[in-house]
């Protein structure tokens, strides 16, 4: 894990939602009580989180939070996934994990890396869209795996870890999860888990695919009023609350069993996984493509991870980061 910063253990120490003196924590913190306040002062500008301060008392937090620890994540690993994953990095804060992903070494081959972050400061989506990422709510991961494949080959990525996500929230029985083409996880036509892959390494290979995650459990709205597209979280779902741990554990897991299986077979061992899960299967649609817009009838995905569009004209292909998809009434 990244070394702790004095706030990261102010934090650790006020994560049990109870009242703490400010003499406790400057004696546990080793500094002073003014100290304190300044730093709490600062967490609640810089993060967005509310602390209770009551004369006599100390200080709480509004809500209990449960940080992400490494050894709880490993803890909840496979067999499997625990001998694959050869770094695990936790951060409260950073730009972006994917940002740290793409920027590291590449992992060895058949091995991953994992990055977890408590808060993004410039957090991404697809093309350029800002991923609006609260403080110790959500999960924000990106996971990094070497390929021995040409950097063309990685095309369907983002549809292999779409379906990883859809399945570990049907695990936890949510229902009518959707994936809509080419990275995005629905339920009742609202988002609830968005996907951004990245690709680097050699023409011809080995290839890295970076996968970022980042999937709402509990998005505050005023938080939310930052978002231009419909959303939802696990608690307006009615999920019971869950370890975030575990949870995280669940999504390592799910990635490592998916990039094995796409070094073996690419897309073609998620198609029928991803069927289960298509949300526009035979519904009219829009592309938009530049300033210019067809409308046809979805049909699926190609094993190439392209959509097929049929139109008046037949069946065409068009590949993901080429066109925007709507679903229009029919």
């Amino acid at each position: 894990m990244a070394r702790p910063t004095a706030q990261d253990k102010l934090l650790g120490l006020l994560a049990d939602g109870r009242f703490h003196s400010g003499q406790r924590l400057a004696a546990s913190l080793g500094i002073s009580r003014t100290a304190v306040w300044k730093r709490l002062q600062r967490m609640q500008l810089e993060l967005g989180i509310e602390v209770h301060a009551v004369r006599g008392r100390g200080y709480r937090l509004t809500a209990p939070l449960e940080l992400l620890e490494e050894t709880a994540i490993r803890q909840h690993l496979s067999g499997a996934a625990l001998a694959s994953v050869e770094q695990l990095t936790l951060y409260s804060v950073i730009d972006s994990t994917n940002s740290a992903a793409v920027a590291s070494v590449a992992p060895l081959p058949g091995r991953a890396k994992v990055w977890f972050a408590e808060h993004q400061t410039a957090g991404r989506g697809r093309r350029g869209r800002q991923w609006v990422s609260v403080f110790g709510s959500n999960l924000y991961l990106s996971f990094a795996w070497q390929f021995e494949r040409a950097l063309s080959e990685l095309g369907g990525l983002s549809l292999a870890a779409g379906v990883v996500v859809a399945e570990t929230l049907a695990a936890l029985e949510v229902a009518g999860v959707v994936l809509k083409w080419p990275n995005d996880v629905l339920v009742a036509d609202r988002k609830v888990c968005g996907i951004l892959v990245e690709v680097n390494g050699e023409t011809a290979g080995p290839a890295t695919g970076v996968i970022g995650i980042g999937l709402n459990l509990h998005l505050p709205r005023s938080a939310g009023a930052q978002i231009d597209q419909p959303w939802t979280d696990l608690s307006r779902l009615g999920v019971p609350m869950l370890s975030r741990n575990l949870l995280a554990a669940n999504l390592v897991d799910g990635l490592v069993a998916a990039c094995v299986t796409f070094e073996q077979s690419q897309l073609a061992s998620f198609v029928d996984r991803w069927k289960a899960f298509d949300g526009l299967q035979d519904r009219p649609i829009r592309i938009l493509h530049g300033p210019n817009a067809v409308d046809g009838i979805y049909r699926g995905i190609a094993p190439s991870g392209a959509v097929r569009v049929e139109t008046a004209s037949g069946i065409t292909e068009q590949l993901a980061g080429e066109v925007s998809l709507r679903a229009v009434s029919s």
